[in-house]
């Protein structure tokens, strides 16, 4: 089954101005997402790891890439189609609390 990666992107003000009922309702989408086996996480601290030429490794703490909003998780879920991935993902506390997710597709390697 394909494989989708999912950057959730929201901060406390966005999710301070939804309805509980909402919010809770997103949380317990979520259980129900690992129960079922996907792997989700919450983002921690970030580290850029770089290598030039197989030279010398040199890192930088902090995020690559900027955002409006903070990085706030990542999941790894398996879904028919990008259609089902994104349905998945669209009753997560992200999405409902006035954040965004992307939905990116894990091409496989051959």
């Amino acid at each position: 089954m394909p494989k989708f990666v999912t950057i959730g992107y929201g901060d406390r003000e966005g999710y301070d101005r939804t309805p509980v009922a909402v919010r809770d309702a997103a949380h317990a989408h979520d259980a129900t997402l690992r129960k079922d086996g996907v792997l989700m996480g919450i983002a921690g601290d970030p580290v850029q790891v770089r290598n030039p030429d197989a030279a010398r490794v040199e890192t930088a703490t902090g995020p690559f890439m900027t955002s409006s909003l903070p990085v706030a998780g990542f999941a790894v879920i398996e879904a028919a189609t990008l259609t089902e991935a994104i349905a998945m993902v669209s009753r997560t506390p992200c999405a409902v609390a006035h954040g965004v997710v992307e939905v990116w597709p894990l091409e496989q390697l051959p």
